[in-house]
């Protein structure tokens, strides 16, 4: 499925658009785009930061690859999660911004 920007967003500078733009370009020639990885990574939920977002729905954990023990990076997930949780990522190079 490929997601289209809002209508309100659909200036060739907006990220909505961008994101558009990636996909069909993936899609059209077959070839992943460079921000997606081959396959996934297994990280395990180390510590619970917090709670953000507007209604608080996201929360803020500091996960450690099972691959390379000594790298661990912030993520927000969405949805229950636990210590010792098991996430599958899909992109493991970006890091969440950390809570105020």
């Amino acid at each position: 499925m490929i997601r289209r920007p809002p209508r309100s967003t659909l200036s060739s500078s907006s990220a909505a658009s961008d994101v558009y733009k990636r996909q069909v370009s993936t899609q059209s020639t077959g070839v992943q785009g460079h921000c997606i990885m081959d396959k996934p990574r297994y990280a395990r939920v180390m510590k619970i930061l917090g709670r953000t977002g507007s209604r608080g729905d996201i929360t803020q954990v500091r996960v450690e690859f099972l691959d390379d023990n000594t790298r661990s990076i912030i993520r927000n997930v969405k949805g229950p999660v636990r210590d010792g949780d098991i996430l599958t990522l899909l992109e493991s190079e970006r890091e969440a911004r950390r809570l105020r």
